[in-house]
């Protein structure tokens, strides 16, 4: 087994990822995998695809892809030397050709030195011509009419009351609370308070794998690959959501505002969160 393969092996098996796992995560074949774990680097289709797979490989168990590259290079096979490109002599245009062009550059520049002023000239003449007042303004013989008409109240009448309205505000939408509820089997159960009608989102801000699925972990899965740049996932919140992140520290989960300190760790962490039904008052 090569030094790197057995970096990459002991990352798995401390997050407890088998050859399977990792298939399924990256969606590289397990013959593959085993070769570069074993350092039989002929087994795959090329040299770039070497590369690749050991990057993809190294950012699904939590390390750092690129430094893993840059001290593995040495065992990598390096890939072939780019094609040398033999450059074509340069012809040397003629010199009466260039006189010519000179001659008809004069004249273009010249006649855009007379077209210029003209243009602006014309541009201020359909301006000013749009923007002028009339020189008479329409006046209006008919007197505005009014609408407010008053009927006379009878001599020794009640002056009139106007009934006074009460307008009661909704009231305000209960906060969401996300409570830790228990670790089990390496997962993290959180309950959602209130549930009802709640988005999950997952702030990712670097290279991460993510993957969501209904219920638990063997549930349908909604969401499954490599998030190669920042962005922001959002998953509705009707069931419990399985979530499985490979770098935590780069993701923050929210509930509407709510969220959580989780620890900030730069491995792979697992949850389950469940939405709680608000009960009747």
């Amino acid at each position: 087994m090569s030094d790197l393969g057995a970096l990459l092996r002991k990352a798995r098996e401390q997050r407890g990822y088998s050859l399977d796992d990792i298939q399924e995560y990256t969606k590289i074949r397990k013959r593959y995998l085993e070769a570069i774990e074993t350092g039989d680097y002929k087994v795959l289709p090329g040299s770039f695809y070497v590369r690749a797979f050991v990057k993809t490989y190294a950012e699904t168990v939590g390390l750092d892809a690129e430094e893993v590259l840059r001290l593995y290079q040495k065992e990598l096979p390096q890939a072939p030397a780019a094609e040398t490109v033999v450059p074509e002599p340069m012809i040397k245009p003629r010199r009466r050709s260039i006189q010519h062009n000179d001659r008809w550059g004069k004249v273009a520049v010249s006649l855009l030195m007379w077209a210029f002023p003209i243009l602006i000239a014309a541009v201020i003449y359909v301006y000013w011509t749009n923007n002028k007042e009339p020189d008479t303004k329409e006046l209006n013989s008919n007197p505005p009419i009014s609408t407010d008409t008053a009927a006379p109240s009878p001599s020794g009448s009640a002056p009139s009351v106007t009934p006074s309205v009460t307008v009661t505000p909704p009231p305000s939408a209960s906060p969401v609370t996300l409570t830790f509820k228990e670790k089990k089997d390496s997962i993290n159960y959180y309950d959602v308070s209130p549930g009802s009608g709640k988005k999950l989102k997952l702030e990712v801000t670097g290279r991460a794998w993510i993957e969501v699925r209904e219920n638990n972990r063997k549930g349908k899965t909604l969401f499954s690959q490599n998030v190669s740049k920042p962005q922001t996932l959002t998953f509705d919140l009707t069931t419990p959501l399985y979530v499985n992140v490979g770098r935590t520290d780069l993701v923050t989960f929210y509930v509407d505002e709510a969220t959580f300190d989780d620890g900030n760790a730069s491995g792979s962490t697992k949850y389950i969160f469940t939405p709680i039904a608000e009960t009747a008052q």
